[in-house]
């Protein structure tokens, strides 16, 4: 029998990625910067956010999200990280989340 990793497909847990969600718009409100990849990051986070609160929800479309929120942390890390965002934590917990 395939696991859900084989497969392609990965059980997200939901929970988790809300209170993460939650996290990043409390500390994504801090960041004074606004250049194009913080502007991303947000934009990320709020169809994150979106796809979270959607009446039909997938893991895979919750895993690409999380995906895409690690994607644009790991180009904005410093720029965040001066603003205090704890940026290696948030990339931590993606990375537990989707069992990576």
């Amino acid at each position: 029998m395939a696991t859900a990793k084989q497969n392609g497909t990965q059980n997200v847990d939901f929970e988790a990625a809300a209170r993460l969600v939650a996290a990043l718009e409390a500390d994504l409100q801090k960041l004074s910067g606004s250049s194009a990849d913080i502007q991303r990051l947000r934009d990320e986070v709020a169809t994150l956010k979106n796809v979270l609160n959607s009446p039909v929800q997938r893991s895979h479309w919750v895993a690409e999200g999380l995906h895409g929120v690690r994607d644009v942390f790991d180009r904005v890390k410093d720029e965040v990280v001066a603003d205090g965002v704890k940026g290696g934590q948030y990339v931590a917990e993606i990375g537990r989340i989707l069992g990576l």
